[in-house]
């Protein structure tokens, strides 16, 4: 009986192992400053990366107060004085995921440690936040282009660990996500359906209710917007220096071109202004090399 059971779950095995990822190494923090989260039919794994460039709070122009209020709430975190999650929404472009990339650049030697989580992974998001809880570093975990369709359960998960749960995130352990809805789930018109005016004061349906009631739980929230055409000048400048390392010069011929890529995209944001920059610097170093 023992060997016909051992031969049963030798075979059982054998089936499992084609779920399963490659065998990974541990990721060591000591080390190491970022990884990403790879979910698998048994739970998930670490994937230890290197940060994706040298981008610098300095470059990211014309969101002073949004870097300001995150750096801060980052370096709470990291001396173990109280701190919020954070919510970054606004306007496609307009620095919110490069904000997050040049914190860690910047407070990596602080002690800050990032883990991505793909928002379609958000169902293992526990499993995760449980991986960290006895670590002893501390981590940020960070969700890009967050947002959910009406029939997405996945942001229970994320309401879970934020503050749903009967035990809460641990103390080591903060999320940050971007996103371009303010509210992150669909609205639509017939969520007003259930609100009601009595007496002076509006009272929601609970379709807003539940759709308010995600955001809500992230306690700092940071709004981006379309820039000026100033601001979108002035950080088109700053790239056209910092690609060319400062040998293209910004005179009125690129201003002119800059406006010009921006009518074309439909808009002035940072992510337009980089664009039009390595535009701008390969188009004058092929003129140079003709």
């Amino acid at each position: 009986m023992d060997a016909e059971l051992s031969q049963r779950l030798t075979r059982l095995l054998d089936r499992l192992d084609h779920w399963l990822p490659p065998a990974a190494e541990p990721v060591n923090w000591q080390t190491e400053v970022a990884a990403l989260w790879q979910r698998h039919p048994l739970g998930g794994r670490l994937v230890a990366v290197p940060p994706r460039d040298a981008l610098t709070l300095d470059d990211l122009l014309g969101i002073e107060r949004q870097k300001q209020a995150l750096v801060d709430n980052t370096r709470a975190f990291l001396q173990g004085l109280p701190a919020n999650h954070a919510l970054l929404w606004g306007a496609r472009g307009s620095g919110k995921s490069s904000v997050v990339r040049a914190l860690l650049n910047a407070l990596a030697g602080e002690g800050l440690r990032l883990v991505q989580i793909d928002r379609h992974e958000l169902a293992s998001l526990p499993v995760l936040v449980e991986q960290l809880r006895h670590q002893p570093q501390r981590f940020v975990v960070y969700c890009d282009d967050l947002s959910f369709e009406g029939n997405d359960d996945a942001y229970k998960a994320l309401k879970s660990v934020l503050d749903g749960a009967l035990t809460g995130p641990p103390e080591n352990v903060l999320l940050y996500a971007t996103s371009n809805r303010r509210h992150l789930l669909p609205e639509s018109m017939d969520d007003n359906s259930g609100s009601q005016l009595v007496g002076e004061e509006l009272h929601h349906g609970d379709a807003v209710e539940e759709k308010i009631s995600l955001s809500d739980r992230f306690g700092l929230w940071l709004s981006f917007h379309p820039f000026n055409q100033a601001t979108y000048l002035d950080v088109c400048a700053h790239w056209v220096a910092r690609v060319s390392s400062g040998n293209v010069s910004w005179d009125d011929e690129a201003r002119a071109e800059a406006l010009r890529f921006a009518t074309l995209r439909g808009g002035r944001s940072g992510r337009t202004a980089w664009q039009f920059a390595a535009h701008w610097v390969g188009r004058k170093g092929l003129h140079d090399k003709a």
